[in-house]
């Protein structure tokens, strides 16, 4: 590390905050450690930040042995965590239940971000309650722009894709919400049968789809945390 990054001390508290504690990196850790192995797939986890720093973030892991690059078939690679990386998962995630039962609610719900909410959603998404064929399901946020208002999830067997444009196919549920309110209910800070009931949430379409809903949507990891605050 260069000299105007170090602590300057022996204190191994010290050393692994030389290299966990820049901007961006514990997120990114969380984001591999979710599965996010492709450049590409790591940049859809992390939208706001930029491929420039993405890939700085990931040069700093591999010359720390957190991260090391794999090739793939066509020339590409793809980015796994080392025995290393993988020690950090009990970290990353203690951190990530201290900020679910501490922060406060109201901060939690400031940064909201629809790109990131489906992304998570997409990718704990249970296709065991659906039914055995091709699904889609539309999520809309009426408040947002019309270019950020309207995403599809397509469950397929096993697969699970998310799209931003309009696949084409025929609508087997409709969820429209809030983004606040959603994202409260991926993070275990509402429940989605009482929003439903409230007026907040409206399912339109297949009513077998949208009853099993909290069983295929599942939540956010962290939402099992007992809060501390409000």
């Amino acid at each position: 590390m260069p000299e105007t990054s170090s602590y300057g001390q022996f204190c191994p508290v010290s050393m692994a905050a030389e290299i966990l504690c820049s901007r961006w990196t514990i997120v990114l850790l969380r984001e591999m450690l979710c599965g996010s192995t492709r450049f590409n797939d790591l940049r859809r986890g992390l939208p706001r930040m930029s491929p420039t720093l993405l890939s700085k973030r990931l040069k700093e892991l591999e010359l720390a042995g957190v991260v090391r690059t794999v090739p793939t078939a066509g020339g590409a690679h793809e980015y796994q965590l080392t025995e290393a990386g993988e020690e950090l998962r009990p970290i990353v995630l203690g951190i990530g239940s201290w900020g679910q039962r501490w922060v406060e609610s109201r901060l939690s719900l400031r940064n909201l971000d629809p790109t990131l909410l489906m992304w998570d959603m997409r990718r704990n998404l249970s296709t065991d309650p659906l039914p055995p064929r091709r699904c889609t399901i539309q999520f809309q946020y009426p408040e947002l722009a019309l270019t950020h208002r309207n995403y599809w999830l397509i469950v397929e067997s096993q697969d699970v894709d998310l799209c931003h444009t309009d696949p084409g196919f025929d609508i087997d549920l409709l969820v429209t919400s809030s983004l606040r309110t959603m994202t409260s209910i991926w993070m275990g800070l509402s429940r989605l049968d009482a929003e439903v009931r409230a007026g907040r949430v409206h399912l339109d379409g297949d009513p077998a789809i949208g009853h099993a809903m909290q069983q295929w949507l599942k939540l956010s990891p962290f939402a099992p945390t007992v809060r501390k605050v409000a």
